[in-house]
């Protein structure tokens, strides 16, 4: 009964010892399930940073780009702000990657070999506590087998002497023999059973120490590796957080950043720098004055007529083509004509197209413009001079020290500098000489000297404006530019002119002029010249850029006054001079 009990017992425990070893297997499995995930987070933060980074790059302005000068604007700087800051972002998610890398993935990775070690060798303890005290078992029921067919044979061999004791048909020594034979088997049984005692007696003490020393001893080391696991899980767990909550500080400032931001925007500061980005500078159009058709008396070109009427209102046979001519601002087309200008305007500023001197622009924007370019060269013309002091000091070392290179090797690269810096300044000049124009600081050009012509003798005539081909390009006010453009900004004469074509008579002639340089004449009221070409005058310039020319009697218009070279005659009637 005994020995049934320990048997039952010694395969409880082996069961129990079996579960616990596939459970550490399980304990080890879920480290490794842990790590995965944490590593599968890591790339998750690397791969979201990385995105972050590419939109915030992507949505940077380009260097030297239109994108670049938006920025000037806040709501523009708030939105850079807003990507940096966002950068900075996905920078912190990177250090999230990067902890959870260094303190949980290395670390656990590191401590499931060692946990993989201590476990093997706690169960090779065990399996081999079990094959010992399996042997001693197997022990114990050898000899108590071998005890109890001992004390079977002495009984067979008792019996046996017995019955030839009592037999006496027998013979004494066969008697003697059996006695005999008896007496060693009971000798044999009663070594059996000392042997199967000392057996059982060790096997008890061993059992005793296996069950109460051993087996605790090892199972008490594999409770405190699953209890050392467990904490460690639990600290990685904690570790997790720990790396999230270490970059909100940062992560906050990043927010901070960008509510900061969004609470700079300006918006009557950015309207601002719209009005001074698209100042003309030109002063608005005056009022439309009232045009009376009720009274049958001398009127004026109507909006929808080419032809002039008389006092009685029928009306007169044109005696030239004046008489039909529509002045390029008359009342129809003046609001239209100011949308194309704008239109103009607006897209040279945005194309940064136009002629070297910015005459396309209005006079405001202009006088930006070539201040900016200005500023430009004077940076080229510094860096330029530091290349020179740079190269200079480099040639006094070379002088004072003949070792470290030739002095002469020097002077190529230094004539070549003050060669830019020479057209630097030239390129300089010429700009300040046309801000100087824009801002009214230079005084009137003094006439150039005339070109006789037996023509211009014989009219006793006097040269009162030749401009060069600079002022052809760029007038004071900025008012026109080549006559390639339809839509090139002029600036709008005096409401009186709109009257003059009234007028039923022709204007006498006043001088004579020839044409600089050729003018296409595309706007209506203005009429086409070729180079070197001479006209008759009828109206000079009156401040507005324009000077009214006659070919013949039957065409006459407006031309662009540094497009020509005019001639008055001092003692025409109404020859005065306006510049």
């Amino acid at each position: 009964m005994v020995e049934e009990n320990m048997g039952a017992c010694w395969s409880q425990t082996k069961d129990q010892f079996d579960n616990l070893e596939k459970h550490t297997q399980w304990g080890i499995e879920f480290v490794e399930r842990y790590t995965k995930f944490v590593k599968e987070r890591s790339e998750i933060e690397i791969s979201y940073a990385k995105q972050i980074r590419n939109l915030s790059k992507k949505y940077q302005p380009k260097k030297n780009s239109k994108e670049e000068e938006e920025f000037k604007y806040t709501s523009c700087r708030s939105f850079l702000t807003t990507l940096n800051e966002l950068n900075d972002y996905a920078g912190q998610h990177e250090v999230i990657a990067e902890n959870l890398t260094s303190q949980i993935i290395s670390e656990l990775s590191r401590y499931i070999q060692e946990l993989k070690q201590e476990r093997k060798s706690h169960f090779h303890d065990g399996r081999k506590a079990q094959q010992h005290i399996e042997n001693s078992w197997k022990q114990l029921e050898s000899s108590k087998r071998r005890f109890e067919r001992d004390c079977k044979e002495a009984d067979r061999a008792q019996q046996y002497f017995e019955k030839m004791d009592a037999d006496i048909n027998v013979t004494k020594a066969d008697v003697e023999k059996a006695r005999q034979q008896a007496q060693l088997r009971h000798q044999m049984a009663a070594d059996s059973k000392a042997e199967y005692s000392a057996y059982l007696q060790k096997f008890n003490q061993e059992q005793n120490e296996h069950y109460y020393t051993l087996i605790p001893h090892i199972f008490q080391r594999i409770q405190e590796m699953e209890e050392r696991r467990i904490e460690r899980v639990g600290e990685s767990m904690k570790t997790f957080a720990e790396v999230d909550r270490q970059v909100l500080p940062i992560v906050g400032k990043c927010l901070d950043g960008m509510t900061k931001a969004a609470e700079s925007i300006e918006p009557k500061t950015d309207s601002k720098q719209v009005v001074e980005a698209f100042k003309s500078g030109f002063e608005p159009p005056g009022d439309v004055e009232f045009e009376d058709y009720s009274q049958a008396m001398k009127r004026t070109v109507s909006e929808s007529s080419l032809s002039n009427t008389r006092a009685d209102g029928r009306p007169e046979k044109p005696t030239s083509k004046t008489k039909g001519k529509l002045w390029p601002f008359i009342k129809k087309n003046k609001l239209s004509l100011k949308l194309i200008t704008l239109n103009a305007q607006v897209r040279n500023l945005i194309e940064g197209s136009g002629p070297e001197d910015f005459s396309h622009l209005p006079p405001e924007q202009r006088r930006k413009k070539l201040q900016a370019k200005i500023d430009d060269i004077n940076k080229d013309i510094q860096k330029e001079m530091d290349q020179k002091d740079a190269l200079t000091k480099m040639k006094d070392v070379y002088i004072k020290n003949p070792q470290m290179g030739d002095p002469a090797s020097v002077d190529p690269r230094l004539a070549e500098i003050a060669q830019n810096i020479e057209k630097l300044r030239v390129e300089a000049q010429k700009f300040e000489g046309w801000l100087a124009e824009v801002e009214g600081r230079l005084p009137v050009k003094s006439d150039p000297p005339r070109r006789q012509s037996s023509m211009y003798d014989t009219q006793n005539s006097t040269p009162v404006n030749n401009n060069c081909a600079q002022d052809r390009e760029s007038s004071p006010d900025g008012s026109y530019t080549e006559e390639q453009s339809s839509e090139t900004q002029i600036k709008v004469p005096n409401p009186e002119f709109d009257d003059e074509f009234d007028d039923e008579e022709p204007l006498p002639t006043i001088g004579t002029c020839k044409a600089l340089y050729p003018f296409e004449g595309h706007n209506e009221g203005t009429i086409a010249v070729a180079e070197g070409e001479m006209l008759y005058v009828i109206e000079e310039d009156k401040g507005d850029g324009w000077t009214r020319v006659r070919r013949n009697e039957e065409e006459e218009g407006y031309v662009p006054t540094s497009y020509v070279e005019v001639y008055l005659d001092t003692n025409a009637k109404g020859a005065m001079t306006y510049i």
